[in-house]
């Protein structure tokens, strides 16, 4: 089993002189991105003009699959129905027994490098990857979608946690991003490579009127 990090980032701000939405996702570009897999906004704070603000966001880089409920009116993922946690070179199956219930099987040994899901349902099949924390009880947050995957076929992923941030109103939390966002990324960063704990502030060029975001 591969090692399990944690990442705490604090992100603030103080009298950043104009109002701002900041939103938090991991879409470095792979192969199909916004073809059949879709990231998914993980974080979404508003920042206001005047007086200090602050924002934390926690990742761990225990990975799962997850059969998604999503609502379809928001485009939002709002549970996991079921999940499997697994580790990268990992794989498990998605089925759907008589009674209508999914679970995924026991993990076993795939690709090199990748996390694979096959969907042994009767039926095309939404499946999402996420991470939480280990030895919990809590659902794992999503962070990429697969889109009606089809009976006996896989979905691989190569996830590596490049994070990027955006000023963008947009989106909100668990939002299935369908294109490429239509702001440029202020920040981007592996989070392999970071401390435990960064502190980020979000400052604005008034003459320009763009933001970036600098360690602290």
């Amino acid at each position: 089993m591969s090692s399990v990090f944690t990442r705490t980032l604090a992100f603030k701000t103080h009298d950043l002189g104009a109002d701002a939405t900041l939103m938090l996702t991991f879409d470095q570009h792979i192969p199909g991105l916004y073809h059949d897999k879709y990231p998914v906004c993980w974080k979404v704070t508003k920042f206001a003009a005047d007086g200090p603000y602050s924002m934390h966001a926690t990742f761990q880089s225990q990975l799962a699959f997850v059969k998604p409920q999503i609502d379809h009116e928001s485009d939002t993922i709002i549970d996991a129905g079921t999940y499997k946690l697994l580790d990268v070179d990992d794989k498990t199956t998605l089925c759907k027994d008589e009674n209508g219930v999914y679970h995924f099987s026991n993990v076993a040994r795939g690709e090199s490098g990748f996390l694979e899901a096959k969907n042994e349902c009767p039926l095309v099949e939404d499946i999402a990857l996420g991470f939480t924390k280990p030895n919990s009880s809590q659902d794992p947050t999503p962070i990429l979608y697969f889109k009606s995957v089809g009976h006996g076929a896989f979905v691989k992923a190569e996830f590596t946690p490049v994070l990027r941030a955006y000023v963008n109103a947009q989106y909100q939390e668990t939002q299935i991003i369908r294109g490429e966002v239509d702001t440029e990324a202020i920040w981007e960063q592996d989070l392999a490579g970071l401390d435990q704990s960064t502190t980020w502030v979000l400052t604005r060029n008034k003459a320009t009127g763009c933001y970036k975001l600098t360690q602290a």
